[in-house]
């Protein structure tokens, strides 16, 4: 008998290249979902609203997703005046479990304690921070406390957790700095791209929770134009969640979601 042709690995029964599938099974089964509403591909534009309860149908995943932003601005921050470094306080919250160090005088540890500080100390936690202990998500700092910790930039820097003004971490009022780290305060900055990656909740939240905290980013980065910013500022805008497909929002939609001040 004769044996019959190998088949290379990759190809068809005619040596044709298979294309393989994109993402897991669970992707592509969200990726139908969209299909079925009419976002066959990533130029399909969506509305705010309806483009949150889309991702919290399709996340699918065994964990809560969380639900992100990715808005490309028209910047380069190579550039000091368009650079954009800017913290938001969510109006609904993260959804994570925000762990807060306070570097401060024994003068402000009570009120540290009291505002929900989970670490407060000055010098000793210093030494505790430069030795390892790395057992939280968001250390402020007093300003007379900064020239102290500048030794902690190595330990620091990489992480992203060196205490700065601009992003509320480094303040006189350490209760409110606590505060409001706790109720969702989070900062962004742009990329090297110009674009800002933001997480601004969890698949269970409801999508008018979402869309509060989303208006929230959307009014914090209006206001934090960087001054060298020059013609159309709003390129784009992607929401997505965890692992799964995004959806291109409607940038005028997207424009027009007011919050706070900006509602008046």
């Amino acid at each position: 008998a004769t044996e019959a042709p190998k088949v290379a690995e990759g190809t068809d029964a005619v040596g044709v290249n298979k294309t393989k599938p994109e993402g897991s099974k669970r992707f592509r089964q969200a990726q139908d979902v969209l299909a079925s509403k009419g976002y066959v591909d990533r130029t399909s534009e969506c509305a705010p609203l309806e483009a949150l309860e889309l991702l919290k149908d399709t996340a699918t995943t065994k964990f809560t997703s969380a639900i992100e932003a990715h808005i490309r601005l028209n910047i380069n921050p190579k550039y000091n005046d368009q650079q954009l470094r800017a913290t938001v306080a969510l109006p609904k919250g993260t959804g994570n479990e925000v762990k807060v160090a306070v570097l401060c005088d024994a003068s402000k540890e009570a009120a540290a304690k009291e505002a929900g500080a989970d670490f407060v100390g000055g010098e000793d936690l210093i030494e505790e921070i430069a030795g390892g202990m790395m057992d939280f998500d968001k250390l402020v700092a007093t300003p007379d406390m900064m020239p102290k910790v500048a030794k902690l930039g190595r330990v620091l820097g990489p992480k992203g957790l060196m205490p700065n003004p601009k992003a509320g971490t480094v303040s006189p009022n350490v209760e409110e700095a606590v505060n409001a780290l706790k109720a969702g305060a989070v900062e962004y900055r742009a990329d090297k791209g110009g674009i800002v990656h933001l997480a601004f909740g969890k698949s269970s939240f409801s999508a008018e929770d979402l869309l509060e905290n989303l208006s929230a980013i959307v009014s914090s980065i209006k206001a934090n134009r960087p001054s060298g910013a020059k013609g159309i500022f709003w390129k784009n805008c992607y929401l997505t969640s965890t692992m799964g497909p995004s959806l291109k929002i409607k940038l005028d939609d997207l424009l027009s979601l007011k919050y706070g001040e900006d509602e008046a």
